[in-house]
């Protein structure tokens, strides 16, 4: 069986698979075009976007729209596929990265770490650009649809549910990310059954996308035989020659073993993904990585009390400087053994895919 296309709306993608935006500069443009050239749907993450702008520090909300403006102009450049943009909720600038997601006619954006309420306040008369929420359970896709509905008359085009296994900052408490009712096993139907009375009652379909550890074709044929339209995978594309990090970020999931993936406790206020390193273990030992807060980036940051300021950690990272900082990685980092094209990614999820649908 072929994939399924994935429908949000007039918005057809040919293959079911949302690569995940993944900051701080993992996914920009090179990745991004490079998925939605294969048929899925590439997406820029804007998270510190401007981490390489030279007057950052100076004009951080100017830094930040005008590498964003660039990187979706250069992914329009390379592809004449489907783009999104992800803008997480908790950023001090999330209003200027969503304006300019618009201006610059982004197919879709996906909008977590957070519930974007305001979020359809944003579009302007003529605009196309659908809007996506990621939520981590049946209550919060419920609440996304009443609050849209009753403030702005307008039904999110979709949902990501996200489980405890992504990598990156997670909207679950610690104990939470073991215990079975939150597996995205539990999470899928859970979020089917929420926002199904307000798809039948508005008469149109809102496609709930799994995401979340999702490793293979055999993985996207269960989520889409449970009835989610599509996936969101994110750390099997870090090892692609597309992706937008240094090599050394790369190599650091290749030589990933089972173990050596952690949730860490961010500065942000919520539990992580990552791969275990020499910086993550001093911060363990409660040796502080001296810094003062030069962007305020993320509104839930306590950064007076902060070990490290999680941007620059990130930014060092995603350059190759990994001593200096470290790389957000999902539960499945282990599995990952090599690097590939993102066609022969999506070539050997489609094999996968079909071997295991029949």
């Amino acid at each position: 069986m072929p994939f399924p296309s994935l429908r949000f709306g007039d918005l057809i993608a040919k293959v079911p698979i949302i690569q995940g935006g993944m900051g701080v500069g993992i996914s920009l443009s090179g990745l991004s075009s490079a998925v939605a050239n294969q048929g899925g749907i590439g997406v820029i993450s804007a998270a510190m976007i401007g981490m390489n702008e030279p007057d950052l520090l100076k004009n951080y909300a100017e830094a930040n729209i005008r590498a964003l403006r660039r990187e979706i102009r250069k992914a329009k450049d390379m592809t004449k596929g489907i783009l999104g943009v992800n803008v997480m909720v908790a950023l001090t600038n999330f209003a200027d990265l969503v304006k300019t997601s618009i201006q610059e006619g982004v197919d879709i954006i996906f909008s977590g770490a957070g519930l974007p309420f305001d979020l359809p306040k944003y579009l302007k008369e003529g605009a196309q650009t659908k809007l996506v929420p990621i939520v981590s359970s049946g209550r919060a896709a419920a609440i996304m649809c009443k609050k849209w509905l009753s403030k702005f008359n307008y039904l999110p085009d979709g949902f990501v549910v996200e489980g405890p296994m992504a990598g990156g900052h997670l909207g679950f408490k610690a104990e939470q990310l073991d215990d079975p009712a939150y597996s995205l096993e539990s999470l899928v139907p859970d979020v089917l059954q929420a926002v199904k009375p307000f798809a039948q009652e508005h008469g149109r379909p809102i496609p709930v996308i799994a995401a979340g550890g999702i490793f293979s074709g055999a993985d996207i044929c269960k989520y889409l035989r449970m009835g989610a339209a599509g996936v969101q995978l994110g750390t099997r594309f870090v090892a692609t020659h597309e992706c937008d990090a240094d090599m050394a970020f790369k190599q650091a999931y290749i030589d990933a073993k089972e173990g050596d993936v952690a949730v860490i406790k961010s500065p942000v206020g919520m539990p992580g993904r990552a791969l275990r390193n020499a910086f993550l273990e001093d911060v363990e030992q409660g040796k502080r990585k001296p810094f003062k807060c030069p962007y305020h980036c993320i509104i839930t940051c306590d950064y007076k009390k902060s070990p490290y300021c999680i941007a620059q950690a990130l930014a060092n990272a995603k350059k190759g400087r990994v001593k200096l900082g470290f790389a957000f990685a999902g539960s499945t980092a282990p599995r990952v053994d090599k690097l590939l094209s993102v066609k022969e990614l999506m070539d050997s999820l489609r094999v996968e895919y079909e071997a295991a649908c029949g």
